[in-house]
């Protein structure tokens, strides 16, 4: 599988990230029958540029989820906060936090959350693999932070 160095990729349920390589964004939804555990995905994206980083991600994701209505981003993750940002005509409102917990909530209609792990964009492509996965294992109940502890992951 090639890889798109600007837009973010939507594996397969069930499918491993191995493709992946330092710098690549790469977004991972995974469906399961039941919707337990931390994270619903998780994303690495290759800068701290919203502006790069953000309308590639919002299209997969609405193609996936549907149509969007919020986003909620940590503060310390990105160099610019804009509190809205339009793609193909469709005003999504973003919700910034100061909290630094590696997350990423998203909002399709007025109550349905997703959650999202975000590796930092300088994490190590062998341990951002290891993260991705284990955010996404069935039950899984650890936190950004621990999983960024138990992969070696240093936080932005």
């Amino acid at each position: 599988m090639t890889v798109d160095p600007l837009l973010p990729v939507t594996l397969p349920d069930g499918a491993r990230a191995h493709q992946a390589g330092p710098g690549t964004a790469v977004l991972r939804v995974e469906t399961t029958p039941r919707r337990d555990g931390t994270f619903d995905g998780s994303w690495w994206p290759r800068s701290r540029d919203l502006g790069t980083e953000l309308p590639g991600l919002l299209r997969v994701l609405a193609e996936r989820l549907g149509s969007l209505a919020r986003l909620g981003l940590d503060a310390s993750a990105w160099d610019t906060h804009p509190h809205h940002w339009l793609v193909d005509g469709h005003l999504i409102r973003i919700d910034w936090s100061e909290v630094g917990d590696g997350t990423m909530l998203v909002t399709r209609g007025r109550q349905d959350i997703f959650s999202f792990l975000v590796l930092p964009a300088q994490a190590d492509a062998s341990a951002a693999r290891s993260a991705m996965a284990m955010a996404l294992q069935d039950g899984n109940s650890a936190s950004a932070a621990e999983i960024f502890a138990a992969t070696g992951i240093v936080p932005a």
